[in-house]
């Protein structure tokens, strides 16, 4: 009785239809490979601790010291309400010999040690000028305090942006590594099939040239990704290695409508004041030159005594004397500079144009928030659709691979068609990691420009919370 032979060609369809579904499986695993793990002992970075951490920035101190300097500027002018006290000594002491001859009369000597000490005290009563320096100071210390907090604002939103850059780097390398993987599995079905008899040479080379392709691809991602990190370290000034959470996930939601957000942008923006700020030192300085052609009224009092031993033109030293006398002279005195050739005039028209200068800046900056924070905020809705969309697309393309490998190993389409439903999954994997970086990003900018808080909870215009199957508000935070 002859035994049936069953022919193995027609096991291989079988064999790539399994080995397909692993590949496509092995997307729920891990791919960072150990040269991109990091140590266990190096510190966790949290996204919540980035503001905290963000005060060791070297550039952030330099401007601390800066507030620290217009603060000390301040006290210094305030001082100037009060009596000033000076002490003065000419010789401390004195020693004073010679003598006197006349042909006239005896010749007188002098041998004698004198001190001269005064004390002098002046308050001004009256001073114009004082009151603008004051409000000057003032106003310095208040910028001087809104151009820290301004760049500590910006500081915290560019590290931000450089966390999520360096947490998308690890999503690229997996995905990478995912679609190097799907790489590998079509060069193997392609050789197998050409062992087989039933697959042709052209077929393994063009999977091979995929393969190195995604190699290259992967190596780009990695190098990306030491950028990334060694960036991250630069901004947030530390010097060891650092970990972050790998996962990239929302951060928060935006339940805040257009209006609101262009109202509070420019009603709480510091760049804003500033300019306020700075046309009021322009006004305030202009009022100081004319202050100065107003008179100024202030009181001294002048103590000094004199202290002496020796004798002075004396025909004979007496080496014992001793004398001391003072005098206090109190007045009240008046300053009054009546004209100096228009100088005053024309430099507060000088500081009134500076003024209006500062004025058309104002407007010309809030027209340009209105427009940044308009854009951010279409850019955010832009983002929550792409989402949404890429997910679908993600779905779609992992489908259509699995129908195209099937296809392949059944003989009805060729590798091409298989590697161009790969590539259409790797590109709807990184079109969904970009969205989800974008809109993090929009979120942060959108925080740093209306100083609004992102919220954990998802609501719709009514303050409802949202709970559609198709919507944003499904993403895991």
């Amino acid at each position: 009785m002859l035994k049936k032979v069953i022919n193995p060609i027609l096991f291989l369809p079988l064999a790539l239809f399994i080995n397909s579904l692993e590949v496509l499986s092995t997307e729920k695993k891990d791919f960072i490979d150990k040269i991109l793990e990091e140590k266990s002992n190096t510190p966790f970075i949290n996204y919540q601790e980035i503001g905290k951490i963000i005060l060791n920035n070297e550039e952030l101190k330099s401007l601390h010291n800066l507030v620290t300097s217009a603060s000390f500027n301040l006290s210094s002018q305030i001082a100037k309400r009060y009596p000033s006290i000076d002490f003065q000594a000419n010789g401390l002491p004195k020693y004073v010999s010679g003598k006197k001859y006349s042909s006239n009369s005896q010749t007188l000597k002098t041998s004698q040690f004198t001190a001269n000490p005064s004390i002098n005290i002046n308050w001004d009563l009256i001073d114009p000028l004082r009151g603008s320096e004051i409000t000057i100071a003032k106003e310095n210390l208040k910028i001087a305090e809104n151009n820290y907090e301004i760049k500590k604002k910006d500081l915290i939103q560019e590290a931000r942006q450089r966390y999520h850059t360096y947490q998308k780097s690890y999503q690229d390398i997996k995905n990478k590594k995912f679609t190097l993987d799907l790489s590998i599995t079509s060069l193997n079905n392609a050789k197998a099939k050409l062992d087989a008899g039933i697959g042709t040479k052209f077929e393994v080379l063009e999977a091979e040239a995929q393969l190195s392709r995604d190699k290259q691809s992967l190596n780009e991602k990695k190098i990306e990704h030491e950028i990334n990190k060694i960036s991250l370290k630069e901004i947030l000034n530390i010097k060891e290695d650092l970990e972050i959470n790998k996962e990239q996930n929302l951060i928060g939601f935006w339940n805040h409508k257009l209006n609101k957000n262009i109202y509070e942008g420019l009603d709480k923006n510091l760049s804003l004041q500033n300019l306020l700020l700075q046309k009021s030192i322009k006004r305030n300085q202009a009022n100081s030159f004319l202050s100065q052609n107003k008179p100024k009224i202030y009181i001294s009092n002048t103590f000094s005594t004199t202290f002496s031993k020796g004798d002075s033109l004396s025909t004979s030293i007496d080496s014992k004397k001793s004398g001391s006398n003072y005098t206090n002279t109190v007045s009240l005195n008046f300053s009054w500079s009546l004209f100096n050739g228009g100088q005053n005039k024309n430099s507060f028209k000088s500081k009134i144009a500076d003024a209006e200068a500062e004025e058309y800046a104002f407007k010309n900056l809030k027209n340009v928030l209105k427009t940044n924070i308009t854009k951010a905020y279409l850019n955010l809705k832009l983002n929550e659709e792409k989402i949404i969309s890429t997910l679908k697309e993600i779905e779609s393309s992992k489908e259509s691979l699995r129908l195209s490998r099937l296809r392949y190993d059944v003989g009805i389409s060729t590798l091409k068609d298989v590697l161009l439903r790969q590539s259409d999954l790797s590109n709807a994997k990184s079109k969904n990691i970009n969205a989800l970086y974008n809109y993090n990003l929009n979120l942060d900018e959108l925080e740093r420009l209306t100083f609004l808080e992102i919220s954990k909870n998802c609501m719709d215009n009514n303050n409802n919370e949202i709970k559609e199957k198709q919507s944003i508000c499904n993403n895991s935070i």
